[in-house]
C-alpha cells in the first residue's frame, strides 16, 4: 500500500520537482492541492484537489482524506517590490495563519507527519564570510516574508507538541533549476547577450541549491525516521563567489563571461547610492550554510553537482526562455 502525500504548491517551482519526485517513487502515492481552476498536464492517475487559497477559513478536509503525511509548499512568496500596504500582515495571512489552519487540520484527522519548506531568511539576511549558519541557531530573520516564516514555525512545533503530529522544517537557500527566474534568470540573460559585468572581483560566498537536490531532501524526509521534530538546512555542499557562479553559468551556456574587475566596495557604494543595497547585499555579500546536520541524522548527500544542475538550467532557458 502506498503512502497517500499531500503535497500544496504543486504547480510552483519547487512544487513541480517534488511532485515529479513522488511520482517516480514505488511507495508514494501524490494528491496534488490546487490553486483556483489550474489545469497542470499532470498524468491521469496523480489525484488533484481544488483549493481556494492559503487562507485561515480554508477547509482542507477533502485534500487530507487518508493522507498520512503533507508536504507543504505553498506561501506568499518574498518578491523585491512588495506594493502591500502592510507586507507583514499580508505574509502573516497566508504563510502563518494559512499554514497553521491546514497543520491544525491535518493534526485533527490523523496526519502522521507535516513537512514544512520554510526559508533561510528566518536565519538572517547574510553570514560573515566563513560563518555558514547552522539549523539549530536562534532566528533572525529581518524582513516581513523572514519574520512570517519564523513565526510558521514557531506554530507548527506548538502543534506538534499539543498533538503528536510529528512536524519538519527545512530551509532552503536560493534555490536554482530549470524554470528559475527573478536575478537568477536576468544572470543567464546577461551572459547569454554578452554583456560585460562589473563582477569579476567579488570574493564572497553564497550557498545554492539546485531544485532536484532540494526535492531530493524534501521526498526524503517524509519518510526518513531520524526527521522528525527537526529543523534542516539545504545546500549544494558548495559555496561559490559571485564571480564564480557567473563564470561557471557562462560555461553551461556555452558563452564566455565577460567579466570586468571592478572592487566590491565601489559596487556597494554604488548600489547605496542608487537605493539598490538589497541587490548589492545579494551580489557582494555572504550567505553560507552549514549542512552537517542534514548530512549527519539523515545520511544524506546533495545528488546533483552545482555544474550538472547549472548545465540542466541552462539547457531550459535556451529551449524555452531565450
Amino acid at each position: 500500500m502506498k503512502m497517500r502525500v499531500l503535497l500544496t504548491g504543486a504547480t510552483g517551482f519547487v512544487g513541480r520537482a517534488v511532485l515529479s519526485r513522488l511520482v517516480a517513487s514505488d511507495d508514494l502515492q501524490p494528491v496534488a492541492a490546487i490553486r483556483g481552476h489550474a489545469s497542470p498536464d499532470y498524468p491521469q492517475d496523480i489525484a488533484i484537489v481544488r483549493i481556494p487559497g492559503l487562507a485561515s477559513d480554508t477547509d482542507w478536509s477533502q485534500a487530507l482524506d487518508q493522507v498520512e503525511v503533507v508536504i507543504h509548499s505553498a506561501a506568499r512568496v518574498h518578491v523585491m517590490n512588495d506594493t502591500e500596504s502592510d507586507p507583514l500582515e499580508a505574509f502573516r495571512k497566508v504563510n502563518v495563519e494559512g499554514t497553521l489552519s491546514l497543520a491544525r487540520q491535518a493534526a485533527s484527522l490523523g496526519v502522521r507527519r507535516f513537512v514544512f519548506v520554510s526559508s533561510i531568511k528566518v536565519n538572517g539576511e547574510g553570514t560573515r564570510l566563513n560563518e555558514p549558519y547552522i539549523a539549530d541557531a536562534v532566528p533572525a530573520p529581518v524582513d516581513p516574508y523572514g519574520i512570517s516564516k519564523m513565526e510558521a514555525e514557531q506554530g507548527l512545533r506548538k502543534i506538534a507538541i499539543d498533538s503528536g503530529m510529528e512536524v519538519v522544517i527545512i530551509r532552503p537557500v536560493l534555490v536554482y533549476g530549470p524554470g528559475v527566474k527573478a536575478n537568477f534568470l536576468n544572470m543567464m540573460r546577461w551572459l547569454d547577450k554578452g554583456v560585460p559585468l562589473p563582477f569579476g572581483a567579488i570574493h564572497n560566498r553564497r550557498s545554492l541549491v539546485a531544485l532536484d537536490n532540494l526535492a531530493d531532501l524534501i521526498v526524503l524526509c517524509t519518510r526518513h525516521p531520524a526527521a522528525a521534530n527537526q529543523t534542516f538546512l539545504v545546500s549544494d555542499g558548495e559555496d561559490l563567489s559571485t564571480t564564480q557562479l557567473l563564470v561557471r553559468m557562462g560555461k553551461a551556456l556555452g558563452k564566455p563571461a565577460r567579466l570586468l574587475s571592478v572592487p566590491s566596495v565601489l559596487l556597494e557604494r554604488g548600489a547605496q547610492i542608487l537605493g539598490k543595497q538589497a541587490l548589492s547585499q545579494r551580489l557582494c555579500g555572504s550567505l553560507q550554510v552549514d549542512i552537517s546536520k542534514t548530512r549527519e541524522l539523515l545520511g544524506w548527500n546533495p545528488p546533483v553537482s552545482v555544474d550538472d544542475a547549472l548545465l540542466s538550467a541552462a539547457n531550459f532557458y535556451k529551449e524555452r526562455q531565450r
